[in-house]
């Protein structure tokens, strides 16, 4: 399935990720993070398809698993003591409940950010910030793109060596660390006159000038008002619900959470509605297009 989100415009991009991240990170309540990491799970594999689906597996739930085992280990807060450990700290339930909603805020903030590294190009950065913070938004853009871009040409470098006998997983103990260090020695070097070079090719045209004008193929157009002005509303509803506290969640000494009710149900279902945009636009675009493809 083709993304439709990310072809809207970069503000609209960056406004919707901005809410979700932060929210995600403050927002405890059960049904807030419930929502959260489904929706942003959702959206993974919508992007990133099968290979989505074996990172969270593989990685993400294990973390998530072993970090909400641990926060008890360490944390006795809390009344409702279940057991005692041999070194007589207690068990309590508040703190296993913690850890695992500190797990999943953290599991979801990292797959928003897989998301947000698929959908906001350092072209797009740079069109939002260049006027801004010329140098430091050069500078986070390089940054956001340094793991992707670092990582295939390690591998290049890596083939290149294997080829004369140089890859790290080649000979013995001490010639496999010598090919390893002189592998990364290259990396490094690569990296380093890669920075040098954008850095004066973005001076030789003139980036960050006051008067400078670029070309940009992004348009601010009725499609992308629309988007914005919801995420807009969406985000007001949000935050009008955490300040009359249906948003709390609190988890020491005792579990108490705002209840459920009529102002708290409409809440719920703006966070629902923002977390799952994407996805919802993705969908509504591919019925569109099949709908026009059985006309043909």
């Amino acid at each position: 399935m083709r993304d439709t989100f990310s072809t809207f415009h970069p503000v609209v991009n960056f406004a919707y990720f901005t809410a979700v991240i932060l929210f995600s990170m403050f927002f405890l309540h059960p049904i807030l993070l419930g929502i959260a990491i489904i929706s942003a799970f959702t959206y993974s594999v919508m992007l990133k398809g099968e290979k989505a689906v074996k990172f969270n597996l593989l990685y993400m739930l294990p973390m998530l698993l072993l970090m909400a085992a641990l926060n008890p280990a360490f944390n006795h807060q809390g009344v409702t003591i279940l057991f005692y450990l041999k070194d007589g700290n207690p068990i309590t339930l508040e703190s296993i409940l913690y850890g695992a909603a500190v797990a999943c805020m953290f599991i979801t903030v990292i797959l928003w950010f897989s998301c947000y590294n698929a959908v906001m190009t350092s072209d797009k950065f740079i069109y939002i910030f260049g006027r801004i913070i010329p140098s430091l938004s050069l500078i986070l853009s390089m940054v956001l793109r340094f793991v992707p871009r670092y990582a295939a040409q390690i591998k290049v470098i890596s083939n290149a060596q294997k080829c004369i006998g140089r890859d790290a997983s080649q000979g013995n103990i001490i010639r496999r660390a010598q090919n390893g260090i002189k592998i990364l020695s290259i990396m490094t070097t690569w990296a380093l006159e890669n920075a040098i070079e954008t850095a004066d090719s973005m001076r030789s045209r003139g980036y960050g000038l006051p008067k400078r004008t670029s070309f940009s193929l992004f348009r601010f157009d009725n499609r992308d008002k629309t988007v914005f002005m919801a995420i807009v509303g969406l985000v007001a509803i949000v935050l009008a619900g955490s300040a009359i506290g249906q948003n709390a969640m609190r988890f020491f000494p005792s579990i108490k959470a705002a209840k459920v009710t009529p102002p708290g149900i409409i809440v719920y279902c703006a966070y629902f509605m923002l977390c799952i945009l994407p996805v919802f636009i993705n969908i509504v675009e591919d019925v569109k297009w099949k709908h026009i493809e059985s006309k043909i």
